[in-house]
């Protein structure tokens, strides 16, 4: 800003010698000419940097700022595979670059680049629909209502295919919502069912790693490299052979309670934990809040966990989907 106040202080001084100058008909008409076109650098540089911080599109393009992995998007439609693009063979469209097999796909891209667009910002359509972008597999492409969909593997296809103009309609709705939070997960109206105990970008147990409790038996940080969603909450995982177990039977090991301290639901509230504080009841993992809340809960086991199954149903039908707290300390 200190900058654009020099470069306008240069121009209203440039502005008051050229007038200064004026004394006959030409020098007049020539200072009308410097004044537009001083004019228009004076609206430039008043706006130029909100539009430097205003990108045009979210787009999921590779080092070199080329979108579908250099894949000719025209060919997706006229020769239903994907088709490599050349480098010599480019355009530019709302911030990417394609890449084109033919002269005749960039000229008709060209036309009407809207048509063939990949939807999406060339991002996942099914992790869209499910509030959150993930990579493409350009193998995966469908055409859907003449649109370019792309999917990240087969597991997001056989999601997307349960109901394509359904998961559509949500990718549509998520959208403007996923960008705005730069890709990262968003909250979906459809797990606005579940009261989960997650951290500000929606990951559960502070990180750890849900599989490494029941395979370790001791709690293992997890990587944000190897992550599930389920029912509301992101998981993270040491390892890809986690990830696999979980995604397998995530119902197995995830926290009971949405991951909310037992004892602390025991008394019908709800209680932050401590990662390292768990035991498990019955093959179920469950975490408290302190080593004071673990004794309490342990006073009576059985009794407690039944009270918490009993409580946990109403807080859920509660707070679910409200803006989260904790209660104050069980007592």
């Amino acid at each position: 800003m200190a900058h654009q106040k020099q470069n306008v202080n240069t121009i209203f001084s440039t502005l008051h010698n050229a007038h200064a100058l004026a004394g006959t008909g030409t020098a007049q008409a020539w200072l009308r000419t410097i004044l537009h076109v001083y004019l228009l650098s004076l609206a430039a540089l008043l706006t130029g940097s909100h539009a430097y911080a205003q990108p045009d599109n979210f787009l999921n393009l590779n080092a070199d700022g080329v979108i579908l992995d250099g894949y000719d998007p025209v060919a997706f439609f006229t020769d239903n595979k994907p088709v490599k693009g050349s480098a010599d063979i480019q355009t530019k469209h709302k911030g990417a670059i394609y890449y084109f097999a033919s002269a005749d796909h960039k000229k008709l891209f060209e036309s009407n680049p809207d048509k063939y667009e990949p939807q999406f910002g060339g991002y996942c359509a099914y992790a869209v629909s499910l509030g959150r972008t993930a990579p493409i597999d350009v193998n995966t492409f469908s055409i859907v209502n003449d649109r370019l969909v792309i999917q990240h593997n087969q597991k997001a296809v056989n999601g997307w295919n349960k109901d394509v103009q359904g998961n559509l309609v949500k990718a549509d709705k998520y959208w403007p919502l996923v960008v705005k939070n730069h890709g990262k997960q968003i909250r979906t109206d459809e797990e606005a069912q579940y009261l989960e105990n997650v951290n500000g970008d929606g990951v559960i147990l502070s990180g750890y790693d849900p599989v490494a409790y029941f395979t370790d038996n001791k709690p293992v940080m997890g990587s944000p490299d190897y992550q599930s969603r389920y029912d509301g909450a992101t998981y993270y995982f040491a390892s890809a052979e986690h990830k696999n177990l979980f995604d397998a039977e995530p119902a197995k090991y995830q926290p009971q309670y949405g991951g909310y301290c037992a004892y602390a639901v025991s008394v019908n509230k709800l209680r932050p934990i401590d990662p390292t504080i768990f035991q498990f009841v019955d093959g179920r993992l469950l975490l408290q809040h302190t080593k004071e809340a673990y004794d309490l809960f342990n006073k009576d086991t059985d009794g407690n966990t039944r009270k918490a199954d009993t409580n946990w149903p109403g807080l859920v039908k509660k707070r679910a989907g409200k803006q989260k707290g904790y209660d104050a300390p069980a007592k």
